[in-house]
C-alpha cells in the first residue's frame, strides 16, 4: 500500500494520477469534457460528466500503472472551487447542471446586494467580495430559478456541494455528504474567523442550511470509496480546492510565502499565518489550509483568463493548433508594436471586479497579425499577475521581497515566465515537479495515511527547476505596465 491516489478535477478535463512512497509520479491519466454555454456569460457543467470522467480516469490509471485498489493506501481529491452543483439528498439525482465558477448569471444579483449595503457583511464573515464567482449567489439562483426546488430544498430533500463534496457523494454511495475548510470558505456561505457555516450569509442568500455539507479538515477521514468501483474499499483522506492544493503542493507554509497557479485562470495566494488579512485592495481573503483544527491564513487575487487566453488562440481565433505554438509565435512577434490585450471574457476579477467587462485588443495596425497577437495573449498573464502583487504589497508587509513560485500548464513556457518575472520585477521560481495541485492532494492523503513525511519534511522536498531573474530595463517596465493600465481603463469604460 504504498501509493497514493490523487484526483484533480479541473474546469476543462478531470486527471488522476499515482504517486508512489516517495511522491514520485507512477501514471497519469487525463480526459477532457464538453463545457456547455447556454447564453452570454453562462457556463455549464453535466454533472454526470464529472463524475463519469473522474471515475474512468481512476480506473484508467491504475491499469496504465498495473496497480490495484489493495496497492493505495488513500485517495486524495483536489477540484475546480466554486462550481456548484445541487441534488436529490435520496436519489442523488441533480436538480440542474453544475454552474461552473467562470459564469456570470447572478451578476445583477450580486449588484442588488451591494446596492443594499451588504458587502461589508460578506467580507466581515467569509472574506470574499459580492461577486458572481462565488458558489452562494449560484445555489440561490437554482433554488429560485428550477421549478420546485426551492420547496424542495426547505423540506431537506435537497443538498448543495462544490465538485469535491459531489465526487465524496458520488465515490461512497451517498454516505457521506462532506466537505474541506478550504471549499467551504469559497462559498460566500462560510464564517472563515470561526470556522463554521454562517446562518447570517445563509439566511441573506435564501439558503436552508440543511443543504450544506459537513466541514473537515484538508487531512480528515472523508469516507471509503465504494468497492464495486475499484475492487476493493479504499479511504478518501485528503480534500482541498485546487489552489490551496496547489500552495500545499509548493510547501507555501511559511508566512509570507507566495504561489501562483496558471491554469485556466491564474490565482496567486500570499500565505499569512494564523493572522486573517482583511484586504483594503479587493483581493480576498480565505483559508490557505486547515489541518488538526487549525487554520492558516492567506490573501488571494483570482484571473479569470490566464490559460483560457491561448484556448481562445486555439479555438476561438484559430491562429494556432496546439497551445505550445504561442511561444515561439511570441518570439517571432514585433515587439515594437506594442499590442495590448485585456482578455475579461468573463470579466475581471482581482482586483478590479467587474464582471460587466468584456475583453478588448489595443494597438492594432495593419501588419498586427497571429504573432502579435500570442504575444499580446502571453504578456497579458504577467500583466494581471502584477496586479495582484501590487494588491498584496499593499495589504500586507509580510509580502515584500517575496519570491514567487510558480505552477500550472503555462508556467512550462520560458518565454511567459520571463515576461512575468521582467514585468513584476521579482523572481519566479519554477519547481522540478509542475502538478503541484495534485501533489498537494497527495501529500495530504498520504501523510494522513502514514506514508509520506510531516509538513517540514515535506518541504524539504520541494526542489528548484529553474529561476527566473527581470532582465528588463526598469524605465520599459513602467512603461509597459502603464499601457496596461490604461487599456484596462479603457476596457472597463466601454
Amino acid at each position: 500500500m504504498g501509493y497514493i491516489l490523487a484526483i484533480d478535477q479541473g474546469t476543462t478535463s478531470s486527471r488522476a494520477i499515482l504517486f508512489d512512497k516517495d511522491l514520485k509520479i507512477a501514471a497519469i491519466a487525463q480526459e477532457e469534457f464538453a463545457q456547455h454555454y447556454p447564453h452570454s456569460g453562462w457556463v455549464e457543467h453535466d454533472c454526470s460528466d464529472l463524475w463519469t470522467t473522474t471515475a474512468a480516469t481512476c480506473r484508467g490509471v491504475m491499469e496504465k500503472a498495473g496497480l490495484g485498489a489493495a496497492d493505495i493506501a488513500g485517495i486524495g481529491i483536489t477540484n475546480q472551487r466554486e462550481t456548484t452543483l445541487v441534488w436529490d439528498r435520496n436519489t442523488g439525482q441533480p436538480v440542474y447542471n453544475a454552474i461552473v465558477w467562470q459564469d456570470r448569471r447572478t451578476s445583477e444579483f450580486c449588484k442588488a446586494l451591494k446596492a443594499e449595503g451588504h458587502e461589508e457583511t460578506v467580507t466581515r464573515k467569509t472574506g470574499l467580495l459580492l461577486d458572481p464567482y462565488f458558489s452562494g449567489t449560484k445555489v440561490a439562483w437554482i433554488l429560485d430559478n428550477v421549478e420546485g426546488a426551492r420547496a424542495r430544498a426547505e423540506a431537506g430533500e435537497l443538498v448543495f456541494g462544490t465538485v469535491d463534496t459531489w465526487l465524496i457523494w458520488k465515490m461512497t454511495g451517498g454516505r457521506e455528504h462532506v466537505t474541506d475548510a478550504t471549499n467551504a470558505a469559497r462559498t460566500m456561505l462560510y464564517d472563515i474567523r470561526h470556522g463554521r457555516w454562517s446562518s447570517t450569509m445563509c439566511e441573506l442568500l435564501g439558503i436552508p442550511m440543511s443543504m450544506l455539507p459537513e466541514v473537515r479538515d484538508c487531512a480528515a477521514d472523508f469516507g471509503m470509496a465504494r468497492a464495486d468501483l475499484f475492487g476493493t474499499e479504499i479511504p478518501i483522506l485528503g480534500v482541498a480546492g485546487d489552489q490551496q492544493a496547489a500552495t500545499i503542493g509548493q510547501a507555501c507554509f511559511r508566512p509570507g510565502m507566495l504561489k501562483s497557479t496558471y491554469g485556466t485562470g491564474c490565482f496567486a495566494l500570499l500565505n499569512t499565518g494564523e493572522e486573517l488579512v482583511t484586504s483594503q485592495n479587493r483581493l480576498l481573503s480565505t483559508i490557505a489550509y486547515q489541518l488538526d483544527g487549525k487554520r492558516t491564513y492567506a490573501l488571494e487575487g483570482s484571473i479569470f483568463i490566464a490559460g483560457a487566453v491561448i484556448q481562445w488562440l486555439r479555438d476561438g481565433l484559430k491562429v494556432i493548433r496546439e497551445a505550445r505554438e504561442s511561444q515561439p509565435l511570441a518570439e517571432a512577434a514585433d515587439a515594437a508594436q506594442g499590442i495590448v490585450l485585456v482578455p475579461a471574457f468573463t470579466g475581471l476579477g482581482a482586483p478590479y471586479w467587474n464582471a460587466e467587462c468584456r475583453g478588448a485588443v489595443f494597438g492594432l495596425t495593419r501588419n498586427s497579425g497571429p504573432a502579435e497577437l500570442a504575444r499580446a495573449a502571453l504578456e497579458s498573464v504577467g500583466y494581471q499577475t502584477r496586479d495582484l502583487l501590487e494588491a498584496m504589497h499593499a495589504d500586507w508587509t509580510g509580502a515584500d521581497d517575496t519570491a514567487l513560485r510558480v505552477d500550472g500548464g503555462m508556467s512550462a513556457s520560458d518565454w511567459a515566465m520571463q515576461f512575468l518575472a521582467d514585468i513584476t520585477g521579482a523572481s519566479v521560481d519554477r519547481p522540478q515537479v509542475l502538478e503541484t495541485t495534485a501533489m498537494g492532494a497527495a501529500w495530504l492523503a498520504g501523510q494522513r495515511a502514514g506514508i509520506y513525511p510531516d509538513m517540514e519534511g515535506f518541504a524539504a522536498t520541494w526542489a528548484l527547476e529553474r529561476k527566473f531573474e527581470a532582465a528588463m530595463d526598469a524605465d520599459l517596465r513602467e512603461e509597459k505596465y502603464a499601457a496596461w493600465k490604461r487599456a484596462v481603463a479603457a476596457a472597463q469604460a466601454f
